[in-house]
């Protein structure tokens, strides 16, 4: 009776690849997934995936020269359920799943492998233009629209190189209108910056001594209310973001979890009071 008390984690359907996987992603309103990765020879795979009374079924796939390190939907709309990809030559390119010959967009401004990628207003009306952010081992974090071909919409770098960090995570935020909208980035030596889309400026920022490799709001479309931060060293830091202080930042609290580096973090899309961390150890921990 014990162990019903807690709530349990349990394996609904797995499967086993040949491949190193990178990145998994939901298609949105689908029984869909990805997942992204690449093989031993170098060459990048997409694999898609539909969730049956029987398991786990491969719908299709396509293969491209590269490792892909990244993807996501949510810059899409849902009709055209585009996938968004970061590749380990610091390709950012957005694909119809419907035809992979060659992608719908592309862009080779960075010039390392793109660490992280993150979309925004791809479902939702209101909420200002769909963008696509960019985080790159060259250390700059680049904005895109899809609509403005070859070049970012927007850019934030060090302003000097000497000083330049890999950057690891990044993450949309406080996008509640057509004009509010900041970005959350984590870097390798635990500096996390939130920069103000609208202003043009870096809002706020903090050292939290281990490097950030996750980065998620609570919400998107709302205005900001929580941003959690995982990080080396098995820590996950909660930040509260609606009230800040002028010389003490955001509230936070800490948590070590996992006994390894917690690589991820995903908020419930139905209760963003809870959620789910990943570990290099292979655990996962739920969080409310």
């Amino acid at each position: 009776m014990e162990k019903l008390q807690k709530p349990q984690i349990i394996c609904h359907q797995q499967q086993t690849l040949d491949y190193a996987v990178h990145d998994v992603k939901w298609m949105p309103c689908s029984s869909k997934f990805v997942a992204v990765g690449g093989k031993s020879n170098g060459s990048g795979i997409v694999q898609i995936y539909s969730l049956t009374g029987e398991g786990i079924e491969k719908k299709s796939e396509f293969g491209k020269k590269e490792h892909f390190k990244c993807c996501t939907f949510d810059a899409s709309s849902l009709r055209n359920r585009h996938l968004a990809t970061g590749d380990f030559c610091g390709r950012l390119q957005v694909w119809d799943l419907e035809d992979t010959l060659v992608p719908v967009y592309k862009s080779t401004v960075h010039k390392a492998v793109i660490n992280a990628i993150d979309g925004v207003s791809g479902n939702n009306s209101g909420c200002g233009a769909p963008e696509i952010a960019t985080a790159s081992r060259d250390g700059s974090v680049l904005v895109w629209d899809v609509r403005q071909k070859d070049m970012p919409v927007a850019k934030f770098v060090a302003a000097e190189e000497s000083s330049t960090r890999d950057c690891w995570s990044v993450a949309f935020g406080d996008s509640y209108n057509n004009d509010e909208r900041v970005l959350a980035a984590g870097y390798d030596n635990g500096d996390i910056k939130i920069f103000d889309l609208k202003n043009m400026k870096v809002r706020w920022s903090k050292c939290v001594k281990n490097g950030v490799v996750g980065l998620q709001f609570d919400r998107k479309s709302i205005p900001m209310n929580k941003l959690v931060a995982t990080t080396l060293e098995s820590k996950i830091y909660c930040f509260d973001v609606r009230t800040h202080h002028p010389k003490k930042g955001f509230a936070y609290v800490t948590e070590k979890s996992h006994d390894s580096t917690v690589w991820s973090v995903k908020h419930l899309p139905q209760n963003r009071e809870v959620f789910m961390t990943t570990g290099g150890s292979g655990s996962l921990c739920l969080w409310k």
